[in-house]
């Protein structure tokens, strides 16, 4: 198939640090392009890809010095699509929701997968608005307060079964935070964790612009009021293996409704249990009791944080290569393209046929006076 994936600007594909929407994109499209698929991947000119790379912006905008509105090049990119559309079988976005209005008559050759939260009130007028517009899920959970729109289908993340090495012996005797510092992500929750069982508490973890005051005011007392929790700050692939592969366990404390947790996946792949809260997709990417806890409330937290560390590793890593592997993903979305695609011929057979019955309904119309106007005899 000749597929176009369409990537977010913020962040290169794949990122240099933080950045799990343009993960995603990078393992989809790598795995695509190793199953024999003509690939193009629309994305930051600083992105790395097996694929045909349209460059649509110099580099990444968050790590930028000169770009700072973020909306110019994401029209721009989707205006570059729309003009290159012929050229594809399928086109994959993973911008949000950005190209809509240009996409508008074209949807039968589109999925949009939504990789952000959807428990917001202003998007279902806008679903509503697009009807057609084919939308794919990252979990059951992150689509039920918008059950109505157009789901094709639900695709759980996947990333590559060697990007990780497991540990089944590890030896840093900590356990991990990972992600981002935010009020939802709740890392003073793990803080609060660690210190109640007396176990070191390794951080890595980005802060975003938006909660800075968040990390100051709230996470940065908490973490120098404790001396055995450790700061790390962003890190890279590479630096992500040792620090989750060598950690008793992840813990993911997380207070919204998350659409899927990459982060739980990667634990899981380097072998380490996770110890979750029941919320969004935790559920559907945990197995309870194999490869980590699921829990309601910090009490219960505490009690079952034991329980995660004694878990056995190598069905931890098992389970991941049983569901969370990037070939599971890519085969998901190749059932959902080749659906749309004979959705799309099935559409514009019956639009043909019904041109033509209408062409030979007006080429037999009986003639009269009010076929051809009036005619005086003379």
């Amino acid at each position: 198939m000749k597929i176009a994936q369409i990537a977010p600007l913020m962040e290169s594909v794949p990122p240099r640090l933080y950045g799990g929407s343009e993960r995603i994109v990078s393992w989809l499209t790598e795995e695509l392009v190793n199953q024999g698929h003509d690939v193009t991947l629309f994305a930051s000119g600083d992105s790395m890809t097996a694929a045909k790379l349209v460059p649509c912006t110099t580099e990444a905008i968050r790590l930028s010095e000169t770009m700072r509105e973020y909306l110019p090049y994401y029209t721009m990119m989707a205006d570059k699509v729309r003009r290159l559309a012929d050229s594809f079988d399928i086109l994959h976005f993973h911008i949000d929701i950005f190209h809509f209005p240009l996409f508008r008559g074209l949807e039968s050759k589109t999925i949009t997968t939504l990789h952000g939260r959807q428990d917001l009130p202003d998007l279902w007028p806008f679903y509503r608005a697009f009807d057609k517009m084919p939308l794919v899920s990252i979990s059951d959970s992150q689509r039920v307060l918008i059950a109505d729109a157009n789901f094709a289908g639900t695709v759980l993340h996947g990333l590559p079964r060697d990007l990780h090495v497991p540990s089944f012996d590890p030896r840093g005797g900590y356990v991990a935070f990972l992600g981002r510092i935010s009020a939802e992500k709740r890392p003073d929750r793990a803080i609060e964790l660690a210190k109640a069982l007396g176990l070191p508490l390794k951080i890595a973890a980005k802060v975003d612009k938006a909660d800075e005051d968040y990390f100051r005011e709230v996470i940065h007392p908490l973490i120098q009021g404790h001396a055995d929790v450790e700061f790390i700050g962003e890190v890279d692939e590479r630096a992500k293996t040792k620090f989750l592969s060598e950690a008793r366990a992840l813990l993911f404390p997380v207070d919204w409704p998350e659409p899927f947790g990459l982060v739980m996946i990667e634990a899981m792949a380097c072998g380490t249990p996770v110890l979750a809260f029941r919320n969004g997709s935790v559920p559907e990417v945990i197995d309870d009791g194999v490869s980590g806890r699921i829990v309601n409330s910090m009490a219960e937290a505490v009690a079952a944080l034991p329980h995660v560390l004694a878990l056995d590793r190598r069905a931890v890593r098992r389970k991941f290569e049983e569901r969370f592997t990037a070939s599971r993903m890519a085969s998901d979305y190749i059932d959902l393209y080749r659906k749309q695609v004979a959705d799309e011929i099935v559409s514009l057979i019956s639009d043909d046929a019904a041109g033509r019955a209408e062409r030979s309904a007006e080429a037999t119309m009986p003639m009269s006076a009010s076929t051809f106007g009036t005619v005086e005899l003379q």
